[in-house]
């Protein structure tokens, strides 16, 4: 099959970490888009640089602050089993993303092309379509929970203040744009390491917060008992899975892997266990005191169930916004990089960098104003963490990773437990993201019947 190179716009900026004047994209004439050159220039990041991202895009306060929600929805021996186990899958499914790099002699640095290599056209599209849902509700779920944490913020200071939560939500918005004008993931580095120590920050600050709340709580007013008819609490354990698969949600592996250099595998590895390390100091404390302090009553966005000190809270509100910043611009990545994909590959090869930088600024205004509106319009935090784990996370994050594994062959010799456990986590997982998605939508239902869009919630 004839192929052809195709230079780059100026200002080309995929998601592999430099610039695009250094990447040369391979186009196979059938539009079979390939950014996976083997010529492709090595990125540049550090094991640091790689734990700061993988950091910045799973344990962000978006994602555990609704753990003790998730706890309670499940009551504490399943949540516990299903939290730790949800922990190592995950850990083990981000080293076997690791694993297939080069796989197959080739680099693939968008999880969109490892699965072509794979599974070919429909591994390609299948991944694209959870992406998108992983990325669109990841991003209007952080949306949600910045607006609440500045209103937070904004309340503390003016107590008959005006502005609304949907004020706050569109302010986020702006600054997001702003952000979004960075040229690739490896541009974000800095800003991921501020996030990284605002995550440390925040779950310091919201544990001890939480300790401290649930000792001045009269203990014996706190219920762990599971409350409901019995289709009730089965639809609040779906819709708690879903909430934990959300809160393990990294669908970026493969673009943050092609921003670090050689040695490529183990520079991952070293990264994955040092972001590893600030989840597990983070979730499980969270989780579990969470729970501990205000048992069945706690919200979904912990930080609504603190009441003391107010200055603690206020600090740990501002940790969450400067977290779940550099996390938003990880999750919008791969929507860019499919724009600028296509704006590669167009025939319009001659365009100045002034017209690419007003093509990004008007794909990327289009998008934000997107999600700042589905936000602003329902803003159910714990319904679109629940919907966006079941149907976007866990087909990436749990299911992908091991049955990808198993077919690329990587496999050593005497593999049989290890195809086992693939497939039995593959099955299980599955089974999730149905639940999930049932216990998601429910609730989804329940709250547009009871509130009105732009609820100032």
């Amino acid at each position: 099959m004839a192929s052809t190179r195709l230079p780059p716009p100026e200002n080309y900026s995929g998601d592999n970490g430099y610039d695009g004047k250094q990447e040369v994209i391979s186009a196979v004439v059938d539009d079979s888009l390939q950014s996976n050159s083997t010529t492709a220039t090595t990125g540049k990041g550090s094991w640091k640089h790689a734990a700061f991202h993988v950091a910045t895009t799973i344990a962000t306060p978006a994602a555990y602050a609704p753990l003790p929600f998730a706890i309670s929805s499940l009551g504490w021996p399943l949540g516990v089993m299903s939290l730790v186990g949800a922990t190592l899958t995950t850990w083990y499914s981000s080293l076997l993303i690791a694993s297939l790099w080069k796989w197959d002699g080739k680099k693939h640095t968008t999880y969109r092309h490892l699965a072509r290599s794979i599974y070919g056209n429909w591994g390609y599209w299948s991944i694209a379509f959870f992406q998108q849902v992983a990325s669109l509700g990841n991003n209007i779920a952080i949306q949600i929970a910045a607006g609440s944490s500045l209103k937070a913020v904004y309340k503390y200071y003016h107590k008959d203040g005006s502005l609304t939560l949907q004020h706050f939500i569109v302010f986020f918005g702006i600054f997001e744009l702003v952000l979004s004008q960075l040229p690739n993931i490896h541009s974000l580095r800095w800003l991921n390491a501020v996030c990284t120590l605002s995550t440390i920050g925040f779950a310091g600050t919201t544990i001890g917060v939480t300790i401290y709340n649930g000792k001045k709580i009269d203990r014996g007013s706190i219920s762990y008992s599971l409350h409901g008819s019995s289709s009730s609490k089965m639809f609040k354990a779906f819709n708690g899975l879903g909430v934990i698969a959300f809160s393990f949600g990294d669908a970026m592996l493969p673009e943050i892997q092609s921003t670090v250099r050689e040695p490529v595998k183990k520079t991952m590895y070293k990264g994955i266990a040092a972001a590893y390390t600030v989840i597990l100091l983070s979730y499980w404390q969270l989780a579990f005191f969470g729970y501990w302090a205000f048992g069945t009553d706690v919200q979904p966005f912990i930080l609504a169930s603190l009441k003391t000190p107010e200055w603690t809270i206020i600090m740990a509100n501002i940790f969450a916004v400067i977290q779940i910043s550099g996390c938003f611009q990880i999750y919008c990545r791969p929507t860019y990089a499919y724009f600028e994909e296509n704006m590669s590959s167009n025939k319009q090869t001659n365009r100045s960098p002034l017209e690419n930088h007003v093509l990004r600024l008007v794909f990327t205004s289009t998008y934000m104003g997107l999600i700042t509106v589905v936000a602003a319009a329902m803003p159910f935090f714990g319904d679109f963490v629940s919907i966006c784990g079941a149907i976007g996370f866990t087909p990436l994050d749990f299911v992908f990773p091991v049955l990808a594994h198993l077919k690329a062959g990587k496999m050593p010799k005497n593999s049989s437990p290890i195809v086992i456990l693939n497939i039995v986590i593959a099955t299980w997982f599955s089974a999730v993201a149905i639940m999930g998605c049932i216990g998601a939508v429910k609730f989804i239902i329940d709250d547009i019947k009871t509130y009105k869009f732009f609820h100032d919630m």
